[in-house]
């Protein structure tokens, strides 16, 4: 099978990463698959805040995970109630992905960016999860100063990065039926 198709087919949401940090190498592979990310307009309106810094990341989780608790739908006080949940599943590394304000479609442009990065995670041997949760944390402007973000730009999403624990089954859920229909 092509190498493009198999990365694509094999690439999972990990939730349990081994302690040790991604290497540097890694992080910049994962970091320039983002960038070559299609765009409206070759407007690459995405910012990429790499954080690393455990303390943070814990602050940032046990902040979200309040607001969570709070969440009109059950199913999300559900996850925030549950024993021992930490946002990012304790990753040692997480991106942040921002948009310009200003763009044609940002957060379109930044969901392929972190396509991108899924995939590239995957080719280089590194677990990631797409963390939506975190809107809860980034609808208040004033919780994220310590992500230093550029002026008008609007976070929307984060992923972790880490080694998958290998004790971790990573099994693909079967597809959906009814998926496509053919005019030809």
């Amino acid at each position: 099978m092509n190498v493009v198709l198999e990365t694509i087919r094999n690439r999972r949401s990990v939730r349990k990463y081994l302690p040790g940090q991604i290497k540097e190498v890694e992080l910049q592979a994962i970091l320039e698959a983002g960038a070559f990310a299609p765009s409206a307009h070759n407007d690459q309106p995405w910012h990429f805040t790499v954080i690393q810094k455990k303390e943070l990341l814990d602050e940032l989780s046990r902040k979200t995970i309040a607001l969570m608790a709070q969440s009109p739908l059950e199913w999300v006080r559900k996850m925030a109630a549950r024993e021992g949940y930490h946002l990012f599943y304790n990753a040692p590394t997480v991106i942040v992905v921002s948009g310009r304000d200003d763009a044609m479609s940002p957060l379109v442009d930044c969901s392929a960016a972190i396509q991108n990065m899924l995939l590239a995670a995957e080719a280089v041997g590194v677990g990631s999860c797409w963390i939506g949760l975190v809107r809860h944390l980034f609808a208040k402007r004033e919780e994220l100063g310590a992500l230093q973000l550029p002026s008008a730009y609007t976070p929307y999403y984060a992923v972790s990065f880490g080694y998958p624990d290998p004790s971790v089954p990573l099994v693909a859920p079967a597809r959906r039926e009814g998926t496509v229909t053919y005019i030809r």
